[in-house]
């Protein structure tokens, strides 16, 4: 697979998490986070907001390799 390739499958990939990641987040944030006290809510809200980089990585670096051929 080439890295032109790699690159529009692993955008689609990273769409496709965030718009599932996105409504999970704000529906913990609604329910749970709400309710905390402020800095608890300030701590929840960082985590929420850089948690999802954490599985996205792996992909960014596959995203990345060059073609074989360029190797």
């Amino acid at each position: 697979m080439t890295q032109r390739t790699r690159k529009l499958v692993g955008t689609i990939v990273i769409i496709l998490f965030v718009m599932v990641y996105g409504p999970i987040a704000m529906t913990l944030a609604d329910s749970r986070i709400a309710e905390l006290p402020g800095i608890a809510q300030a701590l929840a809200y960082m985590v929420l907001g850089l948690v999802w980089v954490v599985p996205v990585l792996p992909l960014i670096k596959w995203m990345q390799k060059p073609d074989p051929d360029q190797a």
